[in-house]
């Protein structure tokens, strides 16, 4: 008995079937993709073809929004690189950070701490724990997720109960991890495993660069 698939076997073999045989297809129907009548092969084809291009428009609008944001967030990225390049010392430039991250990229929490450098009286120089040292400088790429119980969150203070997500990211001075920025966000989905994390590795590369010059 010859099965489905030898009929479209065949069909692919013999391309020239409905050369020899034209006709036939103004006789053939099949069922309406979306039910409820019967079309011809080329009014199936036809819905095929616009099928394909929705999903190619889709794809397409997906892409450009895409860019657009990647254009957004490049343009937040370099007002913060001016301001860090424009600081004059520590305080300058933690607080050029500090207003970029809160009012640019609308982060509601932000804390920092820094090690291994010259110190001031300052909270980003408060001491912070081995496990937070160690924890820092095993980060290849910044961490994204629920908030939980890393010693992160202490820092945020009071503010710390309304934190749902946080992104940590260790900022180093070469090979030398040298401190951890923190970003806590009130939406559980804003830092989530899997998110890219590129520009927040450059934020941490422009931070760490401006905390070293201004304080060394």
């Amino acid at each position: 008995m010859i099965q489905a698939d030898d009929v479209a076997r065949y069909l692919q073999d013999n391309p020239k079937f409905f050369d020899d045989y034209a006709d036939l297809l103004a006789h053939l129907y099949i069922p309406h993709p979306h039910g409820g009548r019967t079309i011809s092969i080329t009014e199936r084809q036809i819905l095929t073809l616009r099928e394909r291009g929705k999903a190619l428009e889709g794809k397409l609008a997906e892409l450009i929004r895409f860019g657009e944001d990647n254009d957004a967030i490049s343009t937040r990225v370099h007002r913060l690189s001016v301001a860090l390049i424009a600081a004059k010392d520590f305080d300058q430039a933690a607080q050029a950070l500090d207003f970029h991250l809160h009012d640019d990229f609308t982060v509601p929490h932000v804390a920092l701490r820094l090690w291994d450098l010259p110190t001031l009286d300052r909270p980003a120089f408060s001491p912070v724990t081995e496990q937070t040292r160690i924890s820092a400088a095993g980060l290849a790429y910044p961490f994204c997720g629920p908030a939980g119980s890393h010693e992160a969150m202490q820092w945020f203070g009071e503010q710390a109960q309304h934190v749902r997500s946080l992104a940590i990211v260790a900022l180093r001075r070469e090979a030398q991890t040298i401190g951890m920025l923190a970003l806590g966000s009130e939406d559980p989905e804003r830092f989530y495993p899997g998110m890219g994390t590129i520009y927040l590795v450059r934020i941490g590369e422009l931070a760490a660069s401006a905390f070293v010059r201004t304080l060394e």
